[in-house]
């Protein structure tokens, strides 16, 4: 008996040993996209047109469609992501779709586990949510299905499916700002250096928001690390949205003085204009 079932897996061994590898006809893509602090990671598969018609045809309207081809597309998000009022919570989803010609339904399925469009064994009780989008018509042929993002932003993106002349457009919302908030609180509460105070005050400065305790970030980091182009830079910018313009140019001036002396000639302009703005506005 050990002597046939050794037989039997040496000939199983080599019948995969003698199998050929094909090119997939819809090869496998991963896709990473950050979002502020949000990672969103995409697996799907990418079938071509072939001159066929796609949408209504080869993708029926009314019918679960696995948006892609093979297994289904699995989306991964390790951050909340607010989707249409909806959220999203961290995790893994399949990702599936119900075309239609003047409307689709895109599902966050909970259930990763079917293959395919999952269609007998697809629960709709399993879905996380539905939203509701418009399909568009581009002028131009996606021979490959396509998943992209778009109008990427620190708190927003679009993600994009696109195929034939069809393009969906769904709209990702993430709260980068709270979750820089909770990253500041945590990183100010253990051994702090003058890097963390600017980084701390610059992102607040870009927000346009905070300004007063943006102030005191610079103000620390220049207490702990001395004086730098870009520290007294970022603080002339936080003084003049303070309306407190003589502070803001001083700074600038410093800002000006330490770049020039590093051979940082865009931080030099950057603060003669700014120096220049700033004395006209003064005078109103």
């Amino acid at each position: 008996m050990k002597t046939a079932a050794a037989i039997a897996l040496l000939f199983c061994s080599s019948l995969l040993a003698a199998q050929l590898q094909h090119p997939k006809a819809s090869p496998a893509s991963h896709l990473t996209q950050e979002i502020g602090l949000t990672t969103i990671e995409i697996d799907y598969s990418r079938p071509a047109v072939k001159g066929r018609r796609i949408f209504g045809d080869l993708v029926p309207y009314g019918r679960i469609w696995r948006v892609g081809a093979n297994a289904s597309t699995k989306i991964t998000v390790d951050s909340e992501v607010t989707i249409n009022d909806n959220v999203l919570a961290p995790g893994t989803y399949a990702l599936y779709a119900f075309p239609e010609a003047e409307e689709w339904q895109l599902v966050f399925h909970k259930n990763t586990e079917h293959w395919g469009d999952g269609r007998k064994a697809y629960d709709p009780g399993e879905d996380a949510f539905r939203i509701r989008v418009k399909p568009e018509k581009i002028p131009y042929l996606q021979e490959n299905f396509l998943i992209t993002f778009e109008h990427l932003k620190h708190d927003a993106a679009q993600l994009t499916l696109i195929w034939e002349h069809t393009k969906i457009r769904i709209p990702l919302q993430v709260d980068t700002h709270a979750q820089m908030l909770k990253e500041i609180d945590e990183k100010l509460k253990v051994n702090p250096t003058a890097q963390t105070y600017y980084e701390a005050a610059r992102y607040l400065q870009e927000q346009e928001t905070g300004y007063d305790t943006s102030l005191v970030y610079l103000n620390k980091a220049l207490q702990l690390g001395g004086d730098t182009y870009y520290f007294h830079r970022v603080k002339s910018l936080v003084e003049a949205a303070l309306l407190q313009y003589d502070a803001a140019i001083k700074s600038a001036k410093k800002s000006l003085e330490l770049a020039e002396a590093q051979g940082k000639d865009e931080f030099v302009r950057m603060n003669q204009k700014n120096i220049e703005a700033w004395n006209i506005l003064k005078q109103k």
